[in-house]
């Protein structure tokens, strides 16, 4: 299973260049078989660009999270603290294998009534329009 995240340019550039090993969120997928993120670089790209496996999801206390991952972050800790403020637990996804797209898809062109989420979007096929074969293939 495969689920979209929407992610900002400056941290989809860190994980494509691999200096950002680690995708924090305040919330997981409840299925746990998703496997693969498929990456929508949000505005001004508004693309989905590439994708990667999850290695693993940690779970734990913000500044216990912080120390296991601080060196695989791509931010800083004042953007992490900011991040989780409030939050009793904290969770990474340990990015695996990384594939950029040659050719960036248009979200709209293959997904019906698309909107970037705000947390993520699971990529169940109800959700393709299957126009584009070429496109799809890349995001299936």
């Amino acid at each position: 299973m495969k689920v979209l995240l929407s992610i900002n340019p400056e941290h989809v550039e860190n994980i494509f260049s691999g200096l950002k090993t680690y995708e924090f969120r305040r919330k997981v997928f409840a299925r746990k078989d998703v496997k693969t993120v498929v990456v929508y670089c949000t505005m001004p790209i508004g693309k989905i660009v590439g994708e990667f496996d999850i290695d693993c999801i940690i779970e734990d206390k913000p500044s216990d999270l912080w120390k296991e991952t601080e060196g695989g972050s791509g931010i800083t800790k004042k953007f992490f603290d900011s991040y989780f403020e409030g939050r009793e637990v904290a969770y990474a996804l340990k990015i695996g294998e990384v594939r950029a797209y040659d050719t960036h898809v248009n979200p709209s062109d293959v997904l019906d009534n698309f909107t970037p989420p705000q947390s993520y979007m699971y990529m169940d096929r109800e959700r393709f329009k299957g126009t584009n074969s070429r496109q799809l293939e890349l995001v299936w």
